[in-house]
């Protein structure tokens, strides 16, 4: 491994290898990845990437249905440079080779998901991250100024003066080593896996999040969990994402008597917003005392086969057949709106850092995501931030509609109980319960007090005398994230987007259209 570069990135999903791209005339660039090369949020991007290119279509309108779908909480300034800047690296995308679908006249096929007001989302087949990743890994092995490294954990950022100028690494062999950079750029991707239902890979565990916290960066937005309606439902099945394609062409969400109930939350019925939709499926089983179910079977099997091929395998392997009979489904978590705190550039609070993807919080999606904006995320401020890593460094000012959470006292100094540490499952599992889609002061509560016991067991554990390994820092990382999370949500007392509490159901704008931020105080580094 190379212990000196000019340009360090953290993972290896469309935001780091868009980054990466734009990068590499300018100096070498060092893409690491904690697992193989292509394992990443993105490969599991099933739905599309949407993008103002069709006839009927605008940035305006991408800006209005995004804004519409973010609660009331997006950064409009960071949305204006998605959907302006979306289209034309869309563009280059179909320049270097992705094949989306289209129609048999030629044109680009665009498809409609939730939220949507016109078709604007490109699809290649069911699996579009993993066809734009593909083609983005073509062309980085080709650039001879970018070093890929795989099987590689991020424990560590270094600072000199100030200014981040790398990141400790244990490699593959289980080494530690430190690599220096003139800029480190972090695309590590969201944090489904702090929760014991998620429909995000094992390596989605909220690393870059910590990894800036525990330098100081200013974090933000974390209570906004999107939590996806349709995961595939069966006992003893992966929790495989039903994309919300499926909805766009047809797909109808019914009980267990086959009736359609969307409709009674909100007018859009089955393409309300992810967070409506989410709430409603479980309220029906509630209610029902069954499961809910989603139906194709009206649809012609031939097209559905033909147009979902990887979810329609997938659901054989579970022993149903997507075309004729009713899925089982309900809500995993999907999509982390919130994370490090950034301008429209990817700078972060610390100079020489930098963040891009879902690892970031621009304000871009507010209090919940629009859909298929996620791929275009990645894909606009991970060009985007290239830009910003050329120069010199300097960190982000906090933006006006940011407010400061208030310091919290050393984790260290939290009352330790009896018992020892919490596993990683049993962390994932009060998350579920006391975190999930329905969360009140009383389960968050308990959650926190738990999470902070935990936390600072572990942050003593892990001084600097320690002999951390890789698995206990990946563990004091999860723990970390699932305790700002749960702090976020204690703290914002009303239900906006992807937070829901049953305490305090409504939206209070005049209290709380604010992005929260957090930062790490006195504690042991």
């Amino acid at each position: 491994m190379n212990t000196e570069t000019d340009f360090l990135i953290v993972g290896g999903g469309i935001a780091g290898l868009r980054a990466a791209l734009s990068l590499a005339p300018q100096g070498r660039v060092l893409v690491l990845t904690k697992a193989s090369a292509s394992e990443s949020n993105t490969r599991y991007a099933q739905g599309g990437i949407a993008a103002a290119l069709g006839p009927d279509d605008s940035p305006e309108l991408h800006l209005r249905d995004t804004l519409e779908a973010g609660d009331g909480l997006c950064d409009e300034a960071a949305v204006t440079a998605l959907v302006t800047d979306g289209p034309r690296y869309v563009e280059q995308l179909l320049e270097w080779g992705v094949q989306f679908d289209r129609e048999p006249s030629g044109r680009l096929a665009f498809g409609l998901e939730a939220a949507h007001s016109v078709r604007r989302v490109l699809h290649a087949g069911d699996a579009t991250g993993r066809e734009i990743g593909r083609a983005l890994w073509q062309r980085v092995i080709e650039q001879p100024s970018i070093e890929t490294l795989v099987h590689v954990l991020v424990v560590n950022l270094v600072q000199q003066d100030g200014v981040v100028r790398g990141a400790r690494v244990f490699d593959s062999d289980g080494r530690s080593t430190e690599v220096t950079a003139k800029a480190t750029l972090l695309a590590t991707g969201g944090a489904g896996q702090v929760f014991r239902e998620t429909t995000n890979p094992g390596v989605a565990t909220g690393d870059g999040v910590a990894l800036a916290y525990h330098a100081g960066a200013r974090v933000a937005d974390l209570e906004f969990v999107q939590f996806h309606p349709t995961a595939l439902n069966k006992f003893g099945a992966p929790r495989f994402l039903l994309s919300e394609a499926l909805r766009g062409e047809g797909a109808r969400l019914v009980n267990a008597k086959g009736e359609a109930f969307m409709t009674r939350w909100h007018p859009s019925g089955d393409l309300a917003p992810r967070d409506v939709v989410a709430r409603g499926i479980m309220a029906e089983i509630e209610r029902s005392r069954a499961p809910v179910f989603l139906t194709l079977a009206h649809l012609d099997p031939a097209h559905v086969r033909r147009r979902f091929p990887t979810i329609a395998e997938a659901c054989r392997h579970a022993g149903l057949d997507l075309t004729s009979e009713p899925i089982p489904v309900g809500p995993a978590a999907h999509y982390l709106m919130g994370g490090v705190d950034t301008d429209e550039w990817g700078r972060t609070s610390l100079p020489g850092l930098f963040a891009a993807g879902e690892v970031a919080c621009t304000g871009v999606h507010g209090a919940n995501r629009l859909a298929s904006n996620s791929l275009l995320e990645g894909l606009v401020f991970g060009a985007r931030v290239a830009e910003a890593m050329v120069q010199s460094p300097r960190g982000a000012s906090a933006k006006p509609d940011r407010r400061a959470a208030g310091l919290w006292r050393s984790s260290a100094e939290a009352p330790l109980g009896a018992e020892g540490p919490l596993t990683v499952a049993a962390v994932r599992d009060l998350m579920w319960r006391s975190v999930g889609i329905y969360r009140t002061a009383e389960g968050l509560l308990d959650a926190v007090t738990g999470l902070d016991r935990a936390y600072a067991i572990e942050r003593l554990a892990g001084g600097p005398t320690s002999l951390f390994d890789a698995e206990d820092w990946q563990r004091l990382n999860l723990l970390a994230v699932a305790r700002l999370i749960a702090r976020a949500s204690l703290r914002r007392e009303e239900s906006r987007g992807g937070h829901f509490r049953e305490d305090f159901r409504t939206r209070d704008d005049l209290h709380w259209r604010v992005h929260m931020t957090d930062v790490i105080v006195d504690e042991q580094a």
